[in-house]
């Protein structure tokens, strides 16, 4: 099945991507959720309720698509988005009304971005980025049910390392799940875009022999890379447990076939 007759967000004048948009523009569940659960950092971006502030708020948080009521939901089907936070934090205080609609929730938008490679041309105005992003517009309420705030705790720290939630001290107690705020976003619209491949050249600049002669042109394949741990000072574990070993070593090993596939348009 292609992309295009995958299952997907609705084009709206919004969200359908402009610049290079049959090529690039991607509207279907799974490449946009994908992107979002593979993002560590999601930037929200909101309406102010100050009249006399013209400027929307924007904050990075940790986020996950799933489906509480449906677990096993694959990412190729709609998914709800939850964002994690402080009950106190501007976000999840505003995340309890709606200026708009108390029916639909909080409105939001939230970008999620992955850089695959620094594409080098021959002329600084066909430089560019090997890219996969996603922009999503949604309505956002506070989760209210124990065990689905529980749930997507759970969910947003092994989103942090696999099987982190086991490895650590559980459950949270009375006190952390009273500060701790999860919101659920009703997506209503999302698109992705996505660039792969190498530098594209005028061929006025490919014809010049003196030009390519001097400029080295090509992709430097980029990617987030993993560090060796370095314990705490007050840890007295003497190892490094494999989880932690088993993620780092993963996700450096995917970030790193996904740059190089980009590269050659994969």
């Amino acid at each position: 099945m292609s992309n295009s007759d995958s299952p997907a967000y609705p084009k709206l004048a919004r969200n359908t991507v402009q610049r290079y948009g049959k090529p690039r523009g991607k509207y279907d569940y799974q490449t946009i959720h994908e992107i979002v659960n593979t993002t560590q950092v999601l930037h929200v971006s909101f309406p102010t309720p100050d009249p006399s502030d013209p400027f929307p708020a924007m904050i990075p948080m940790l986020g996950f698509m799933a489906s509480f009521s449906s677990p096993d939901t694959p990412t190729s089907s709609p998914l709800n988005l939850y964002l994690h936070g402080y009950i106190s934090s501007r976000l999840m205080r505003l995340g309890k009304t709606s200026p708009l609609d108390e029916e639909e929730g909080f409105p939001l938008t939230i970008a999620a971005t992955h850089l695959d490679g620094l594409v080098l041309a021959l002329t600084p105005n066909h430089h560019s980025y090997n890219y996969r992003s996603a922009i999503l517009h949604g309505y956002a309420t506070t989760v209210e049910d124990a065990d689905e705030k529980l749930w997507a705790m759970e969910k947003i720290t092994n989103g942090v390392v696999d099987e982190r939630w086991e490895n650590s001290r559980i459950p949270p107690t009375k006190t952390e799940m009273t500060s701790t705020q999860i919101l659920r976003v009703r997506v209503v619209d999302a698109s992705a875009k996505i660039r792969n491949g190498g530098p594209s050249d005028d061929r006025a600049d490919m014809k010049n022999d003196e030009l390519r002669a001097k400029t080295w042109i090509g992709v430097v394949p980029t990617w987030t890379a993993y560090g060796k741990p370095i314990e705490s000072p007050e840890n007295r574990v003497e190892k490094v447990p494999e989880h932690i070993a088993k993620f780092v070593k993963r996700e450096n090993e995917v970030g790193q076939k996904k740059a190089v596939l980009a590269v050659k348009g994969e």
